[in-house]
């Protein structure tokens, strides 16, 4: 953002203040100069604020990531472990009972040859 500022400094400067209507156009050069320096201050202002606030949602936005990050990493391991084993063991044993199934099976056809 570039921002000029003319404030007419140099008007004031040769502004003689001999008389009331030299010294009032003085000050209304001084007012017209204070006005714009008040506009550029709130210009400023407001930049400022909505960088302030970006700062402040990219902070928020980087903890809540760290925090789901360590709900993640911190995983109950111990219970993850044994509801594998369970799930292997449930495989297995259907295996196990596919197998004795199928050797039934084979045993009678045997029987009847």
């Amino acid at each position: 953002m570039k921002t000029t500022l003319s404030t007419g400094a140099s008007d004031v400067r040769s502004s003689a203040v001999s008389s009331q209507t030299t010294a009032n156009s003085a000050i209304g050069l001084l007012d017209e100069g204070i006005k714009a320096v008040n506009t550029q201050r709130a210009t400023f202002g407001a930049a400022s604020n909505r960088l302030e606030h970006a700062v402040d949602n990219m902070t928020n936005i980087q903890n809540n990531a760290e925090a789901s990050r360590s709900r993640i990493e911190d995983t109950d391991y111990a219970e993850t472990t044994s509801e594998l084993a369970k799930a292997q063991i449930i495989a297995q044993a259907g295996t196990a009972m596919l197998a004795q199934a199928n050797q039934s099976s084979q045993s009678v056809l045997s029987l009847l040859r």
